[in-house]
């Protein structure tokens, strides 16, 4: 009987990233920027929609983020640093404008569907699926709404920032071939995955958030910034890496997910539009202060989804450690310091009766 269970287990996951890839293919052919991402990303929420199982390998993540984050690390070259070191207060700046962003999403959020104020603030400030959806748990509040909205934004900026700056860019003809045109060798690809695994089980070990991507860009990184002959990875391995986290990114939405945020829907579809454009507009702004193309500091100031970013600023060919050094600045900031944001929001809630909205009860 468990033979059989794990064969039926196996076929379905093989039947799972068989129509990832299809799909796939089809953004391919329609040359879509990150096509197997956002294939993947597209069938994996139609079959959970469905209501059909989408059961994959929990290594899959991990694995997919190693691999993203350490092809993204390569661009921290030694004179990439240099750079970098005249933009840390703006992306200290960046990162403070985007929690005053995400309090006042929330403030509209509030008010478009009534919703507590812990659930608002978890919902709209970018902080991540997984560490907004734990707060939610330790605050008494259902999960399923945050989880929501924080996965809504990410896919709205998957499927919405890629194309449109690549249109605008206009020089890019063919996206797929600024990332597979990347000379690699063999040996300096499995370097690379050796430095980016040190880099996520040292993360871990200190218990730093998203270790499997902090750590690996991290390790990748060092090594350029040392000179190492770390080389990218083959395009295939890409491909593999993108498809398993936009399946792992579209299973998150669920029916019952959707089914528990009901009426919340369209406030936080309002409300991850509005998180997105004044992201966009801090992005422009900067770009005055900064110096840097206003592609690189739009996708430097999106509120999330820094993998996309910083491979988008890859097939634009500018910018990629700008871009990703922004986002990791962001992280390592918010990240830290969102029990810290909920529990004093939750004690001035308490003190000001915000609290008094309607919850979502949790089931």
């Amino acid at each position: 009987m468990n033979s059989l269970r794990n064969n039926t287990l196996w076929w379905r996951t093989l039947l799972i990233y068989a129509g990832a890839l299809a799909c796939g293919f089809i953004g391919s052919w329609l040359n879509l920027p990150l096509p197997w991402m956002i294939g993947a990303m597209a069938f994996a929420t139609v079959v959970r929609l469905s209501n059909l199982p989408v059961q994959v390998p929990a290594v899959s993540r991990p694995i997919g983020q190693m691999i993203i984050a350490s092809s993204v690390g390569l661009s921290f070259t030694p004179a990439a640093v240099v750079v970098l070191s005249t933009l840390f207060v703006p992306m200290i700046g960046a990162a403070v404008l985007t929690i005053v962003a995400g309090f006042a999403v929330a403030a509209l959020l509030m008010r478009m569907t009534r919703v507590d104020v812990i659930t608002a603030t978890l919902a709209s400030i970018p902080m991540g699926p997984v560490e907004s959806a734990n707060l939610a748990a330790r605050h008494g509040v259902s999960p399923g709404p945050v989880i929501f909205a924080q996965t809504l934004r990410i896919m709205m900026l998957v499927v919405f920032i890629p194309p449109v700056l690549v249109a605008l860019d206009g020089d890019i003809q063919d996206p797929i071939a600024a990332l597979s045109a990347i000379p690699w060798t063999a040996t300096g690809a499995v370097m690379l995955s050796g430095v980016a695994l040190l880099g996520a089980f040292a993360a871990k070990t200190v218990r730093l958030g998203n270790p499997f991507f902090v750590g690996s860009i991290g390790g990748a990184a060092l090594a350029a910034a040392l000179s190492l002959p770390v080389t990218a990875y083959p395009y295939p391995i890409l491909i593999i890496a993108q498809v398993f986290l936009g399946v792992w990114l579209g299973a998150v939405f669920d029916r019952n997910l959707v089914r528990e945020a009901g009426s919340f829907i369209p406030g936080a579809i309002v409300t991850s539009l509005l998180m997105v454009a004044l992201c966009v507009m801090m992005g422009l702004g900067l770009t005055w202060i900064t110096g840097q193309p206003w592609t690189v500091m739009v996708l430097a100031t999106a509120p999330g989804s820094v993998t996309e970013m910083a491979l988008t600023a890859k097939i634009l060919q500018e910018g990629i450690s700008v871009v990703t050094a922004f986002h990791l600045v962001r992280i390592f900031i918010i990240l830290p310091a969102s029990p810290l944001i909920i529990s004093a929001t939750a004690r001035l809630a308490a003190r000001w009766q915000l609290r008094s909205h309607v919850k979502f009860l949790r089931k």
